[in-house]
């Protein structure tokens, strides 16, 4: 176990890489304002430091929120982002032996896909890919899909303008402003559900209003156990 000052004081920080990164995104990226407080007991309790993206990330960031409110990266957290602390139910104080059960859970968009890092044994979990990589609970599948890359080249790809091609028929006209008009903790809900013919067929045809993501999480696990698939775990505290 390394102490928090061993964590936060390195000689490489990743913080400057991802200011540059920031500042040619390709989409559109706000970075939220941190907590110092909230920053510090991240890194700890996930034993990261702050040379790594996901070390500097919560450090100094209250997390991103990109491409017009589509997609948001948890940071360190703040007012209008929870950080992963809550999001993955950390104990209220440090637990050298406390991980999370499933994987971490680093991000959520508009439609409930869920973004979360895999620990070391994801097969036990139910998770596809490798230990240390980035997997994708998909909406429109209610599976888990293996992204293949680890968290500092995630961030990367998302910045790169690569969404549309990641999303493909999972936009329609309009979308910005609706993603744009949503609070924080809310969603976009799907109706007839993103699975279904229907919306395969027609999704600028569907109806959809904002809900909490709390509720878009509990009908993707609610759907999977409907249509007797596999349980798709934790999804996320929000």
């Amino acid at each position: 176990m390394r102490e928090l000052n061993e964590l936060i004081d390195v000689d490489d920080p990743a913080w400057p890489a991802l200011r540059k990164e920031f500042a040619g995104a390709s989409v559109p990226v706000e970075v939220l304002p941190g907590d110092a407080d909230r920053g510090r007991a991240c890194p700890l309790q996930l034993q990261v430091n702050a040379a790594s993206f996901l070390g500097a990330l919560v450090l100094h960031s209250g997390g991103l929120l990109l491409d017009h409110g589509w997609l948001r990266v948890y940071g360190g957290g703040c007012r209008d982002l929870p950080g992963p602390a809550a999001v993955n139910h950390f104990p209220a104080g440090f637990d050298p032996v406390w991980r999370p059960l499933d994987g971490l859970v680093i991000g959520h968009d508009a439609l409930g896909g869920v973004f979360a890092l895999n620990l070391h044994d994801p097969a036990a979990a139910g998770r596809p890919g490798a230990p240390g990589q980035v997997v994708y609970f998909a909406p429109d599948s209610l599976a888990w899909e293996p992204l293949e890359i680890g968290y500092a080249t995630w961030v990367t790809w998302l910045l790169s303008g690569r969404l549309d091609q990641f999303y493909d028929g999972l936009r329609w006209p309009g979308r910005q402003t609706e993603s744009a008009g949503l609070g924080p903790g809310q969603g976009i809900a799907v109706y007839p559900f993103l699975w279904s013919e229907e919306a395969r067929a027609d999704l600028a045809a569907t109806t959809r209003h904002p809900v909490s993501l709390r509720e878009l999480l509990g009908i993707s696990a609610d759907s999977c156990r409907q249509l007797g698939l596999r349980d798709p775990g934790f999804l996320g505290a929000v």
